[in-house]
């Protein structure tokens, strides 16, 4: 019997290796397939890689390419507006120097060259996560009042915002047959999967629109299972990462050390989360069938995504490519299991 998944990895963590460094770690834990960055596909002048070079390194070691990594240009790209400095590091010096227009312009160039790279790679699914379009007040998620006002509403000015600011993506995305697939996180564009539908609706059901799966970030009333469930069938990737929540500490507070937050990152098999349960409701919705006709393949990727505070990346990231290959990759059922009884 096939399993339904195979186990993968995420390449941005892992930016400190080239390509090939990240596809021989990947490839010596287990991994079957790898997610890289879109950094790691970069040829160290401003551009990309030859695709001959990149299939190569990928078809010499016997991986899938599952999907490119791009959260970081593209939450630049609509989150440069408000001047914000956050996304310094994802961008190089003198794009930094640049005024917040030309920051955006050049980001949009880059991603429409990225998308071209990812058609020619055959990569149909573009994990990522739109900036915050809407503004910073917004993007708190906490009702201000001068939210609406005497002339103004933010809201409604970030619903316009975001259609024109993305339409030139969204547009090559439709052409290339790509799927952009937002990652519902606090501080982006879409918040919650009621937040994502709203940029469906005011984007006329745009078929790119579509949402990678990471419960890690469902840590705010919002479980992983009703998020997932309202906005299944637009799941064309799947992270599988985990989380603890510490009681008795605020989820929002001015706190940059991760060892001190009450929300934290951690290994698959620790967090709080039920994986085996989150990798069926991925089955349910649909998710490893819709990723399979996309990609016309047989199996569909859980992209690890295992980080903590407290112990080694690649110590974390290989215990969980063993944990995904070991308990979630299993057959999936063909029928009911009462279809036999009585036999």
């Amino acid at each position: 019997m096939a399993n339904a998944y195979h186990a993968s990895i995420e390449g941005a963590q892992h930016g400190g290796k080239s390509l090939e460094q990240f596809l021989d770690y990947a490839k010596s834990n287990g991994a079957s397939g790898a997610q890289p960055s879109n950094y790691m596909l970069g040829d160290g002048k401003g551009g990309f890689r030859k695709v001959k070079e990149i299939r190569a390194a990928f078809e010499d070691r016997g991986m899938r390419l599952d999907g490119i990594s791009a959260h970081c240009p593209f939450w630049v790209h609509t989150s440069a507006w408000t001047g914000t400095k956050s996304g310094n590091p994802f961008i190089a010096p003198e794009v930094a120097k640049l005024s917040p227009d030309k920051i955006e312009a050049w980001h949009e160039k880059y991603l429409l060259k990225l998308m071209d790279l990812a058609s020619e790679l055959g990569v149909k699914s573009l994990p990522m996560f739109w900036g915050v379009a809407f503004g910073w007040e917004v993007a708190s998620g906490y009702p201000w009042g001068f939210w609406q006002g005497s002339g103004f509403d933010l809201v409604k000015e970030g619903q316009e915002r975001f259609v024109k600011k993305t339409a030139k993506l969204r547009k090559a995305a439709n052409e290339h047959g790509i799927k952009l697939c937002h990652e519902i996180h606090p501080g982006t564009g879409a918040m919650c999967a009621d937040d994502f539908l709203t940029l469906v609706r005011i984007c006329d059901n745009d078929p790119c629109l579509a949402v990678n799966a990471d419960p890690s970030h469902c840590w705010e009333g919002e479980t992983w299972e009703s998020r997932f469930l309202k906005v299944g069938p637009y799941i064309y990737a799947a992270h599988v990462k985990n989380f603890v929540i510490r009681p008795g500490f605020p989820l929002r507070a001015m706190e940059g050390s991760w060892p001190k937050r009450a929300m934290q990152f951690t290994d698959l098999p620790s967090g709080d989360l039920n994986m085996q349960r989150y990798v069926e409701l991925l089955l349910h919705v649909g998710y490893r069938d819709r990723y399979c006709k996309l990609h016309r393949c047989l199996t569909a990727p859980l992209v690890v995504e295992a980080e903590s505070a407290h112990k080694d990346l690649d110590y974390c990231s290989a215990n969980g490519i063993r944990y995904t290959a070991d308990h979630l990759c299993w057959p999936a059922a063909a029928g009911s299991f009462e279809d036999g009884m009585g036999a």
